[in-house]
C-alpha cells in the first residue's frame, strides 16, 4: 500500500503564562520579574520554521513550489495572548512569505480571560487570527480559585463578549468537569453559562491528575469515576439540546464549526511544530514513512539554540509496528470514526495489519459492525483506552 501525503497544519508554541496552574502538564512557564523577550522569540520562531523547511526538503516558495497549503495554524501555550497583536501579525506575515495558506485557513489563538487587555481583540483580528480559544475551565469562582486560575467568572464572560463585539464569529470555550468537590448540578451550571454566550465550539474535558503537576503531588478531592461519568453524560445531553454536535471525545460544535486544526490531528494529518517543546509530524510519501520531531522544551535553551540543531529535542521515524497504535490513538477519538481506507492512505499499511484487533474489538462490542469504517460504539467510547491499547504490536 502507498502512503498519501495528508493535509498540512502548523502548530506554534508560545510558552509563557502569568502563573502555572496546579493541574497543568503543558510546557508552560510562569512570568518572572523581567518580561520575556517576546519580539526576539517571534524572530526565532520564523528561523525555526526556515530550518524545518530546509530539513524536510519543503523549500521556500522562491525556490520550489510547496505542494500543500496550510489548512490551519494554531498558536498554543502557555498563553499566546501575552504576545501583542503586532507580534502575531509579524509571525503570520513571515509564515505567509514562506508557505502558501489555504484560502479558508483556520488561524486560532489561545487566550485566557485574565491576560487580554481590553481592545486587543481588534488587533488580533486585523493580524489575521480568525478564531479564538478561551481557557475558561469553569464559571464558578470557587472552582476557578481552586484550579489556580487568575480570572473570575464575570471576567470570563466579559472577555468573550468583548471578542464578539470586536467581530469574532468563531470562538471556542474550554471547560473542565469533575472538578474538586464538584456536583452534577455544578457541572451542568458551567455548561449553561457557556451556552448562554453562544460560542461556536466547546471543548469539555474531565480534570485528570497528570504526573509532575502540583495536583499530582497534592491531590484535591475529586468526584469518583461514576460521578464523573454521570457529569459527562448529562453535559453531553445538554450540549446536544443546545445544538452542539459531539464529534470527538471532548469536542462539540455548532454545524460547520468543527475545529479544522484538531481534526487534522485526529485524522492523522501532518503538522509542522515550531517553538519551545512543539511537536510535529510529517509523512514522507516517497519513503512511505512517518516522521516525528519535537523541539527543546525550555524556552531559554530553545532560544539559545538560535534555530540551530540544538533546537531539536528529538527525531523519530515511526516504525510499522507502532503505526497502527499511533493512528488509532487519534482516529478513534472521533465519534463518527474514519473510513477504513484512510488507515492505508495515512500509514501506508494494508488493512490486514489490523484485522485481528478489529475482529476482537467488534466481538467485545467496542467497535461497530460496519466493515468499511473504524468507529467505536458507545461502549467503546467509555473504554477507549482499552480499545486503543488493543492495537499495540
Amino acid at each position: 500500500m502507498s502512503l498519501i501525503a495528508p493535509p498540512l497544519s502548523l502548530y506554534v508554541h508560545m510558552p509563557w503564562c502569568v502563573k502555572k496552574c496546579p493541574y497543568c502538564d503543558f510546557n508552560s512557564h510562569g512570568l518572572r520579574s523581567a518580561p520575556p523577550p517576546y519580539a526576539e522569540y517571534v524572530e526565532l520562531l520564523l528561523a525555526d520554521l526556515d530550518a524545518d523547511l530546509a530539513d524536510f526538503g519543503a523549500a521556500v516558495r522562491d525556490h520550489e513550489i510547496v505542494s500543500r497549503p496550510l489548512i490551519s495554524i494554531f498558536f498554543g501555550g502557555g498563553t499566546p495572548s501575552l504576545f501583542a497583536p503586532e507580534l502575531v501579525a509579524r509571525f503570520l506575515d513571515g509564515a505567509r512569505a514562506r508557505l502558501p495558506f489555504a484560502t479558508d485557513c483556520e488561524i486560532t489563538l489561545e487566550t485566557n480571560p485574565g491576560t487580554v487587555e481590553h481592545g486587543r481583540f481588534d488587533g488580533y483580528l486585523a493580524a489575521g487570527v480568525n478564531r479564538l480559544s478561551f481557557g475558561i475551565q469553569s464559571f464558578d469562582d470557587d472552582k476557578l480559585r481552586r484550579l489556580g486560575r487568575i480570572h473570575s467568572a464575570a471576567e470570563a464572560e466579559a472577555a468573550v463578549k468583548s471578542a464578539q463585539d470586536a467581530g469574532y464569529a468563531n470562538l471556542n470555550l474550554d471547560l473542565m468537569y469533575a472538578l474538586p468537590e464538584q456536583t452534577l448540578d455544578g457541572a451542568l451550571a458551567d455548561v449553561e453559562r457557556a451556552v448562554a454566550l453562544a460560542p461556536t465550539h466547546l471543548s469539555h474535558y474531565q480534570l485528570t491528575l497528570e504526573p509532575n503537576t502540583a495536583f499530582a503531588a497534592n491531590p484535591p478531592p475529586l468526584p469518583d469515576d461514576d460521578h464523573a461519568w454521570a457529569m459527562q453524560e448529562a453535559c453531553e445531553a445538554r450540549l446536544a439540546d443546545a445544538g452542539y454536535g459531539q464529534y470527538e471525545i471532548s469536542a462539540y460544535a455548532q454545524p460547520g464549526r468543527r475545529c479544522t486544526h484538531n481534526l487534522n490531528y485526529w485524522q492523522f494529518g501532518d503538522y509542522l511544530g515550531i517553538g519551545a517543546g512543539a511537536h510535529g509530524k510529517l509523512s514522507d510519501a516517497t519513503a512511505g514513512s512517518v516522521h516525528r520531531r519535537w523541539k527543546t522544551r525550555h524556552p531559554r535553551a530553545y532560544m539559545e539554540a538560535a534555530a540551530g540543531p540544538a533546537r531539536i529535542g528529538g527525531d523519530n521515524v515511526v516504525g510499522a509496528d507502532e503505526l497502527p497504535f499511533e493512528y488509532m490513538l487519534n482516529a478513534l477519538r472521533l465519534v463518527d470514526g474514519v473510513p477504513l481506507a484512510d488507515f492505508a492512505e495515512r500509514t501506508g499499511l494494508p488493512p490486514e495489519r489490523i484485522a485481528a484487533p478489529l475482529a476482537e474489538g467488534r466481538r467485545r462490542g467496542w467497535l461497530t459492525e460496519d466493515l468499511q469504517r473504524l468507529q467505536t460504539t458507545a461502549l467503546g467510547q467509555r473504554f477507549l483506552n482499552d480499545v486503543i491499547a488493543s492495537f499495540l504490536a
